[in-house]
């Protein structure tokens, strides 16, 4: 095995977030078969969520500061594997499978996903310090309302469109906020997502399974 193969099998760097973060929320939405493709993604051999062990930590700091304002941390989505990715591409070339765009991206089609970005050939989740997350009211039980669904690929998606209500708006403001003060950044077309500024792996896109243990191996 070459060094840049060997690199992206070291799991070395990187912890379980419920191990850092207890009591963190998971609905790891590509180890089920409710999410855009319609299948369990491939390289998802658990429901967990892995982060290198910087982003956890920052993340762990962002969870202590919504706690005190009635909220908890609900992750879909956290380090990715790169064959997961390749997993997409492949299901992005398939014009006939269709299943899951009334619930997804209704209103574009399949280019279009990899065209406007909401879908990437490679994605700063397989570098480890990428996550995908929401807020859950812990007086309700219940996520707070952000205006569009996790996964939703439309322009109301976006952190800053104004299709929302002024309250679902101030949901995604305040959730960017808490992020930002804690090292990680967003993007442009979901409001769900953010990765780590100062990421330790930069030029790494990692291929080990999204398993427990595998962290032990």
């Amino acid at each position: 095995m070459d060094f840049k193969k060997a690199a992206a099998m070291d799991s070395s760097g990187f912890v379980l977030l419920a191990d850092y973060i207890p009591g963190i929320v998971q609905e790891i939405r590509y180890y089920s078969t409710f999410n855009f493709i319609g299948d369990r993604v491939d390289g998802y051999e658990e429901p967990v969520a892995l982060l290198t062990r910087e982003a956890a930590r920052a993340l762990k700091a962002v969870a202590n500061e919504v706690n005190v304002c009635g909220y908890r941390l609900k992750i879909f989505d956290a380090y990715r594997p790169a064959n997961a990715v390749r997993h997409f591409v492949l299901w992005g070339i398939e014009d006939l499978d269709l299943r899951m765009k009334p619930y997804f991206y209704p209103d574009k089609e399949k280019a279009e996903l990899f065209a406007q970005g909401y879908i990437a050939s490679q994605s700063s989740h397989s570098r480890g310090s990428a996550v995908d997350l929401t807020l859950l009211d812990m007086a309700t039980g219940k996520e707070v309302d952000m205006g569009s669904p996790f996964d939703l690929f439309s322009e109301v998606s976006h952190p800053d469109s104004r299709a929302v209500t002024d309250e679902q708006y101030r949901n995604r403001m305040f959730l960017q906020s808490v992020m930002t003060r804690n090292g990680f950044q967003p993007i442009d077309c979901e409001w769900w997502h953010f990765s780590l500024k100062n990421e330790p792996y930069p030029e790494t896109y990692f291929e080990f399974p999204v398993s427990a243990e595998y962290l032990k191996r």
